[in-house]
């Protein structure tokens, strides 16, 4: 059989890209005729990510990484500096003429050798201007959505508000009545997005998605089984392909040497702590306090009693991008003699190398930010969350999870980062003592998802045959000029 290239765009974000590439793992894991090649757009701020691609790359013989050349800067305007999700999204298009030279003389290049032929591009919800580049080339685009189906159904519904509203939703709007989601949702809930300069961005991505294809989607039909079903009889929608969880279970990322002295010193004690005894507190990539949080978040863990590792993380200083920083002097952020208090019974540390750690047998309960990943992570694991959202669709993944799955434990579901508002000590203390319930009727459920969570990718299960689907039709496809 003729061999097949796909072409992947991701987008350089963690919560992104770590499960683009993991699935692109999986298609030649699960068939020798595909071969990935992987256009790696550079970040816009300091990050891993890149190290974590070339170690993947470097394993795999049949993925190659193409660096995708920076663009000559250009200034952003003061609008775009608003909102980190529309500066974001105008970052990535500029780099669109380039990904078109280099899908170009892909195409080109086997054309004239005859020995393979690309069958198609799987490109991020963020990259859909890609799409054109496809279109242009007689190739066909997959949609590739890291979040869930929920999300998902938001994205397609936005259009047809705007359409209808033409005006950016308050939350003091009606509750938004969403195919593919069970219940009315409170536009409090809805993606910050929406609110912070974005909303135009928004629409303008989300009125593309119809353009591809296919839409794979990180999740799996036991976790969404009515937001998966309610596309079943949608003909104005590409099919669905829910292909997960796709989510690095190894942690193969390759860690510098202070991350891994890091990594050594957290596993070492908890390895130390009884089982099921510790809550994680972790709050992603760009998750980060001010001070005064801080200190609550530090006195409603004390009073609670129970044991914890908290991943703390400061904002980066004004003006000085967006990713935060590991704190650099504890007891200037710490109330007085809390380590001294809580030492041996707490660990405190800056970066943590998560999906270790919820596998690690003394973690009994999660205090998370609800990024997707995060939430497949832990249900992969079977421990409890507890929602503390802050930015992106947290907000909108930490309401299905309370309120429609019964998933997870409701803290807040509509905080934003940034906003200024401090959750209180008791506030958090009730929360951690709820997640540390080992009979609580949530822990329960989220122990057996964890269970189907392991059969959906294993032989047999739904997304293992999502997969396979996936592959038979992008084989299939016999368009394009090569």
């Amino acid at each position: 059989m003729k061999k097949v290239e796909i072409v992947f765009i991701p987008v350089p974000g963690s919560g992104h890209l770590v499960s683009t590439l993991q699935f692109a793992k999986n298609l030649i894991d699960r068939n020798d005729t595909i071969s990935i090649t992987v256009l790696s757009i550079p970040s816009p701020f300091p990050s891993s990510l890149s190290s974590y691609t070339n170690s993947l790359v470097a394993s795999e013989p049949r993925i190659r990484l193409i660096d995708v050349p920076q663009p000559p800067a250009k200034p952003p305007s003061i609008e775009s500096f608003k909102s980190p999700a529309k500066r974001f999204s105008l970052y990535i298009e500029t780099h669109l003429p380039n990904i078109r030279n280099i899908i170009t003389e892909i195409v080109s290049s086997h054309a004239k050798s005859d020995s393979v032929r690309v069958a198609g591009i799987v490109v991020d919800f963020f990259c859909a201007s890609m799409i054109d580049v496809a279109k242009e080339l007689h190739l066909p685009s997959y949609l590739f959505m890291p979040s869930n189906t929920g999300y998902l159904s938001f994205m397609l519904h936005l259009p047809a508000y705007h359409e209808q509203n033409g005006e950016v939703p308050k939350d003091s709007d009606p509750e938004w009545l969403i195919k593919g989601i069970e219940i009315p949702v409170p536009p409090r809930v809805l993606p910050v997005a929406l609110t912070d300069g974005s909303y135009s961005a928004y629409v303008k991505l989300a009125s593309r998605f119809r353009e591809t294809k296919g839409i794979i989607v990180n999740t799996f039909l036991e976790l969404e089984t009515h937001a998966i079903n309610s596309f079943s009889d949608d003909d104005q929608t590409p099919p669905l392909y829910p292909v997960g969880p796709v989510i690095d279970v190894d942690d193969g990322q390759s860690h510098s040497n202070l991350e891994q002295a890091q990594r050594d010193r957290i596993i070492k004690w908890l390895d130390d702590q009884p089982q099921s005894s510790v809550v994680f507190l972790c709050f992603g990539s760009m998750g980060s306090f001010e001070a005064e949080q801080v200190k609550e978040i530090a006195a409603g863990l004390e009073h609670s009693g129970q044991r914890f590792l908290w991943a703390l993380r400061m904002p980066p200083p004004k003006d000085k991008g967006m990713m935060p920083s590991d704190c650099s002097n504890l007891e200037e952020v710490l109330p007085d003699g809390f380590l001294e208090r809580t030492q041996g019974k707490g660990l405190i540390c800056g970066w943590a190398p998560q999906v270790e750690v919820l596998g690690h047998e003394a973690i009994g309960g999660f205090v998370s930010h609800c990024g997707w990943n995060s939430i497949l992570e832990s249900l992969w694991h079977g421990v409890p969350i507890v929602t503390w959202p802050m930015y992106a669709e947290q907000q909108l993944n930490a309401f299905r999870m309370v309120k429609e799955s019964g998933l997870a434990m409701e803290m807040r579901l509509d905080y934003k980062k940034g906003s200024g508002e401090v959750v209180g000590a008791d506030e958090i203390e009730r929360a951690v003592v709820a997640v540390m319930d080992m009979d609580s009727e949530v822990r329960k459920k989220v122990k057996e998802m964890g269970e189907m969570t392991r059969k959906a990718v294993k032989d047999g299960g739904s997304s293992f045959a999502s997969v396979g689907r996936f592959i038979e039709d992008v084989i299939g496809n016999n368009c394009g000029p090569n």
